[in-house]
């Protein structure tokens, strides 16, 4: 081991020997800096937890069919001639056919509807989807819990399994009031923790005829007939006259949808953190130039006896990084306890609301702890250049 690296390891360990001497105000900078890097964990969570309920809702085997010249089923309109004229084209054009030979399609509507929260009578807007009877069976993840499905032309409701667990009232059974009429829920659904959770499913005519859209149809949902489907698809719609039609993978709908909210959440998230960081490294910073003063006598000694500018830099340095990646640690640790699997809710499509879980994954953590990292790099880099310009003689003369 050579000399330079040798006294870099002895002053490593005199600085952090000395630790317990200024243990409040270096457990000052370690709280801080966990501080920051949770707040940041928290958001960063958050977003993927969103684009996790979301992405796993879309599939890349489905097609969504939007009328309107929209990419967003808020705003849709697909009119009744253009699902005339899907449903009797013959011959290839991409998607599945059933037993029968027809399209194995799904008419949707969304719906908000207003439902008071028994557990602090808070009001909530969820999502009445209304499809046809082959709407279920193209959900790819989604699985019938309990019960059964709706019954066409009936005010029958299934629930997501995330309304079943957040709202009292909705058992197999229970009448439930949505806009102005009554509705018997007759089922549960799960879908893998995706958005499908968070909506209410009916017969697209009773929700029709319960809201007053007759006629409205705002998507197509269709199997597509393996991976070259969609392009097909989307040149036979192409040629339909009137509103232009256009067809996107359910992966791709859910994943635009959901990169817009999950940005958005970021956009909130990354100055929050930033700020906090800012007053973090200037805490950083007060704490090793505290540090330095504090070991005044030591680090001139050893610069008397022989030790260089470099190791007196680099001990002062690692010092402060390792505060904070101890902070960092104390961070992500209170992140996952904190926030792991917590249960939130946003507005989604249609501003209704979607529930998600958070997700304090391994990146995660990872861009939350170098945010912390960071903060000790930074505030000890001037008091590390402070240790090596001490006034060796004045600073011995304390000693008297």
């Amino acid at each position: 081991m050579s000399s330079a690296l040798k006294q870099i390891f002895l002053m490593v360990r005199v600085n952090l020997g000395s630790l317990p001497r200024r243990l409040w105000i270096s457990l000052s900078m370690v709280l801080s800096v966990a501080l920051v890097v949770a707040v940041l964990a928290g958001f960063l969570a958050m977003a993927r937890g969103f684009e996790a309920a979301l992405q796993g809702a879309g599939s890349t085997g489905i097609a969504v069919i939007l009328g309107g010249g929209t990419n967003q089923e808020t705003g849709s309109d697909v009119p009744a001639e253009a699902i005339r004229s899907l449903a009797a084209m013959t011959g290839e054009i991409g998607v599945v056919r059933n037993a029968a030979g027809g399209l194995a399609l799904s008419r949707e509507i969304v719906v908000p509807v207003d439902v008071v929260r028994a557990s602090d009578g808070a009001e909530q807007t969820l999502s009445l989807r209304g499809m046809d009877l082959a709407g279920p069976g193209l959900r790819d993840r989604a699985t019938l819990s309990q019960g059964r499905l709706f019954s066409p032309g009936a005010r029958e409701i299934v629930v997501g399994g995330r309304i079943a667990d957040e709202f009292s009232g909705f058992a197999v059974g229970d009448k439930v009031r949505l806009g102005t009429m009554d509705w018997t829920v007759t089922g549960y659904f799960t879908s893998g923790g995706s958005a499908f959770e968070s909506e209410i499913w009916a017969d697209l005519e009773a929700v029709q005829s319960a809201f007053d859209r007759q006629g409205q149809v705002q998507s197509l949902r269709v199997r597509l007939a393996g991976a070259g489907g969609l392009p097909v698809l989307q040149e036979h719609l192409s040629a339909f006259p009137g509103a232009p039609l256009t067809a996107v993978s359910e992966a791709d709908l859910y994943a635009a949808e959901s990169e817009r909210t999950a940005s958005l959440i970021r956009l909130f998230g990354w100055p929050l953190a930033l700020l906090m960081a800012v007053g973090a490294t200037a805490g950083a910073l007060n704490t090793m130039m505290s540090s330095v003063s504090d070991r005044t006598v030591e680090i001139s000694t050893l610069r008397l006896l022989g030790f260089g500018r470099l190791p007196a830099f680099a001990a002062t340095w690692v010092e402060a990084v390792a505060l904070s990646i101890s902070g960092a640690a104390l961070g992500i640790l209170a992140s996952r306890l904190a926030f792991n699997g917590w249960q939130a809710s946003t507005m989604g499509a249609n501003n209704t609301k979607m529930a998600f879980q958070l997700d304090v994954t391994t990146d995660v953590a990872l861009t939350a702890g170098l945010l912390g990292l960071a903060i000790g790099i930074i505030g000890g880099a001037l008091p590390a250049l402070a240790a090596t310009r001490l006034p060796l003689t004045s600073a011995l003369r304390a000693r008297e």
